[in-house]
């Protein structure tokens, strides 16, 4: 387990590329982003299922207000899959920093830049992994 030292981060704090790449300040940075990221989508994941419980069994008089319930319940349920997908990948993620694995590819071990992180602090692969990997799959998809 890698030693984390919080450096007391400001509010205003923001990784860049012209700091040491994944020094304590910014893996503490990224951490803090992932766990609240989580907590986020968990609140979400609980308030969605709160709402389920309250609906109750679909039970419209209406046939198309049911087939309307029926849709959304359906959205929501996918939606909460789609959260539960996520919060994995952030559990990785997470996993990652302590491991002092963090940011680096895993295909190839380089870099995957704080610009990327920002954008996505879930990714596993550099951007040139990551095309690398959409197009093969585009290539299988095409056969």
């Amino acid at each position: 387990m890698a030693n984390i030292v919080d450096p007391h981060l400001s509010p205003d704090y923001t990784p860049t590329e012209k700091e040491p790449y994944m020094n304590p300040k910014m893996l503490t940075y990224f951490r803090q982003r992932l766990l609240d990221w989580r907590d986020e989508l968990l609140t979400e994941s609980e308030n969605t299922i709160d709402a389920l419980r309250a609906e109750g069994g679909i039970q419209e008089p209406d046939i198309n207000d049911r087939a309307t319930a029926e849709i959304d319940h359906g959205l929501e349920l996918r939606t909460r899959d789609r959260y539960r997908k996520l919060i994995n990948k952030i559990e990785q993620a997470l996993e990652r920093i302590e491991k002092g694995e963090y940011g680096y590819c895993e295909e190839t071990g380089d870099p995957i830049g704080v610009k990327r992180l920002l954008a996505r602090p879930n990714a596993t692969l550099s951007i040139e992994a990551q095309e690398r990997h959409e197009k093969e799959e585009k290539v299988k998809r095409d056969d």
